[in-house]
Parts: C-alpha cells; sequence; structure tokens
C-alpha cells in the first residue's frame, strides 16, 4: 500500500486549518501527526480515511500496483478514535461477532481469541454501555488493530488508558505493524507514538489568511 498527499489543504468556512501537505505514506512504516488540541490533526487523519474531502489538493491510494478509488478505501483501513461509538446494547462478545460479519479479523483470529487479545474476557457478556470508558478503548484499538486491513489510523490511541493498558496497546502495535501503514494522531504523548519513524507536525502547515 502506498498513500501520496499533493498539496492537501483544509478550510472551516473562510479559514484554512492547514495547506500544502505533501507527504507519501509507505507499507511497512509508522507515522505520527502531532500537534496541539483544534490543531487539524484529526481532520487530516479523516481525509486520509476518505472520510472527509480535502478543500484543495489530491490524495493517491495505490495497492499492488493498482490505483483505489477512494469511494473503495474503506475495504483497507481499519480506524479507531475516543470518539468513535460502539453498540452500546451489544454485549462484547455481540460486538466483535457482529462486526466479524463484515471484516475478517488478521491471521484467522476468531471471535474468542480477539476477546482474549483484549484482556476483558471476563466481560464477554457484559453490555458495552456498562464498559469503562478505558474499556470502551481497549475495544476499538483491538477492532482496528486485529482486523485485516493494510491501513492503521489511530486518532489519540492512549485516550482513557491506564498505565498498564498503554502497555498493551504499545504490545498489541508491536505485534500488528508488519506488512501495514499505521498513522497515529497524537497531542505529542510520547507513549502513544515513539516507535514511529517519522512525523507530521500539523502546525508546519498551517498559513494565516482568508479565501
Amino acid at each position: 500500500m502506498h498513500i501520496t498527499l499533493s498539496k492537501i489543504s483544509r478550510k472551516f468556512n473562510y479559514e484554512w486549518i492547514f495547506r500544502d501537505v505533501d507527504f507519501e505514506f509507505e507499507e511497512g512504516n509508522a507515522y505520527a501527526i502531532l500537534g496541539s488540541n483544534g490543531s487539524g490533526k484529526s481532520t487530516l487523519l479523516q481525509i486520509i480515511s476518505g472520510h472527509l474531502h480535502p478543500s484543495a489538493g489530491t490524495l493517491a491510494y495505490t495497492y499492488d500496483h493498482k490505483n483505489i478509488a477512494v469511494e473503495d478505501f474503506f475495504r483497507h483501513v481499519t480506524f479507531s478514535g475516543p470518539y468513535l461509538e460502539l453498540i452500546e446494547e451489544f454485549t462484547l462478545e455481540e460486538m466483535l461477532t457482529f462486526h466479524s460479519h463484515f471484516r475478517k479479523f488478521r491471521n484467522n483470529m476468531d471471535v474468542n481469541s480477539v476477546m482474549d487479545a483484549t484482556g476483558l474476557m471476563r466481560n464477554r457478556n457484559k453490555p458495552i454501555k456498562y464498559f469503562s470508558s478505558g474499556m470502551k478503548q481497549r475495544v476499538r484499538l483491538a477492532l482496528a488493530l486485529l482486523t485485516e486491513s493494510e491501513v492503521v489510523l489511530l486518532d489519540e490511541p492512549a485516550a482513557n488508558l491506564d498505565r498498564k493498558a498503554i502497555e498493551w496497546y504499545r504490545s498489541l502495535v508491536a505485534a500488528n505493524r508488519n506488512n501495514r501503514i499505521i498513522i497515529v494522531c497524537s497531542n505529542s504523548q510520547s507513549e502513544e507514538h515513539d516507535f514511529c519513524t517519522q512525523t507530521i507536525v500539523i502546525d508546519d502547515y498551517k498559513q494565516n489568511g482568508k479565501s
């Protein structure tokens, strides 16, 4: 997988959030998008995911030497963010089973093995609405990293995680990063992204003015 950003820009109303982002993401590497709250890093991640259109510039995806249309990129990407909703009426087991009907898990994992990987097996029959914020974040991260995909996008992955859970997250990334593009958005908490080999500092692409 290869992702190319060419002069990617985004504005809200008449104010530019960022302008002229040029970058290439290559398979087998991990990248960090760094910036303060409200800097536009999550917006850039959503543009990369194909869920948000840039105001200017072009985005290109290439897989197995073939171009991928933006509308088809969802088949190749998984996404985690602390704001993403889970189906809270489902138990953990029901949530993972429902997900497995649409996307395959990596390495022929089944629902039980994914539950075990979350560290939440004893809560398999508990409705997700009764999970703590940290437990819900574990589920989001497990779905993103353990679903078969070429690209994994993680927005503030350590949000709501305690120290033990952050160590779990880092171990999960280490075990599931080969042959993928992993992109992490962070407010600069080093434990979220210090395994990344390249960074984009979104503030470097801010330009004053309206148009």
